[in-house]
């Protein structure tokens, strides 16, 4: 039985959620991070890295814990809201989602934003290794220019870190990230999830801190993936709860708020572990 991860994007509280709510299940006897298949985009993609890096998740979701001052996170102002309302202006006359990607990708190249090296620096400082890991792991961005999809693995020669920095670079906040002469921006804007990477496997799991279209607000996301996922796997998604919400709170750029988001993924990890139990297959 082949079985695969996606983990989606949400900011640093949803790493901070995600991360506990592996942690969770993995203690109650439900491994996810063991997956065949890792698809890691934006926010996914720092935990994709962290949870297939051989350091416990305890270690982990414990760094979550650690007040804001602790590290090298910045706060940045950030409105999903008003960003999907100012994206959607750049829909208007797009002849498909492709066009409207590359404006987006117009817009980020554009916006003021800090250093690229300054953003590498809090990149790097995220990831405990910085070599791919030797399990299928794939991390999605998006071109700036042509906005087509782009998918990296170990095999794809990008430096580790880069390609995070490219999938977690979200347009108009964080500068598009270099690789190869080429500048990406956030995977989101593609789709939250970007789940149907996962297709042809037996089992999906997907945790979605970001439960609409991502950083783009014509894309279905989750909507046209979960169907289409189902039509050859058994698929279980996972997102944030009320209380989970609250939690994370409006602005999921924001550090201070990973203890919060960190303990509502424990809870909620703990709550699932018994529908995990009877999807996930045991270990060997």
């Amino acid at each position: 039985m082949s079985t695969a991860l996606v983990l989606g994007g949400g900011g640093v509280t949803g790493i901070a959620w995600e991360l506990a709510v592996l942690h969770a299940l993995q203690e109650a006897g439900v491994d996810l991070a063991a997956a065949d298949l890792v698809v890691g985009t934006s926010a996914g993609s720092v935990v994709a890295v962290q949870a297939t890096s051989g350091v416990g998740l305890h270690r982990l979701v414990a760094d979550q814990l650690e007040p804001a001052g602790t590290s090298q996170e910045v706060k940045a102002d950030f409105d999903p809201h008003g960003a999907a309302a100012a994206f959607s202006r750049l829909i208007e006359g797009a002849r498909d989602a492709r066009e409207i990607r590359a404006r987006i990708g117009a817009m980020a190249l554009e916006a003021p934003t800090v250093p690229e090296a300054e953003r590498m620096r809090t990149i790097q400082a995220r990831l405990p290794v910085d070599v791919w890991p030797g399990r299928r792991l794939l991390i999605t961005a998006v071109d700036a220019q042509t906005g087509n999809l782009v998918v990296w693995d170990r095999t794809s020669g990008v430096p580790l870190a880069s390609a995070v920095a490219a999938s977690c670079a979200v347009p108009g906040v964080w500068p598009a990230a270099t690789v190869a002469g080429r500048r990406y921006i956030d995977g989101s804007v593609r789709s939250a999830t970007n789940a149907d990477l996962a297709l042809g496997h037996d089992v999906v799991v997907v945790l979605a801190p970001d439960t609409g279209p991502g950083l783009n607000p014509a894309a279905k996301g989750l909507t046209a993936e979960v169907p289409l996922l189902r039509t050859h796997s058994q698929v279980q998604v996972i997102t944030p709860d009320d209380a989970a919400l609250d939690a994370i709170g409006p602005n999921p750029l924001d550090p201070g708020r990973r203890p919060a988001s960190a303990r509502a993924g424990q809870r909620q990890g703990r709550e699932l572990a018994g529908t995990l139990r009877e999807l996930w297959p045991a270990p060997a």
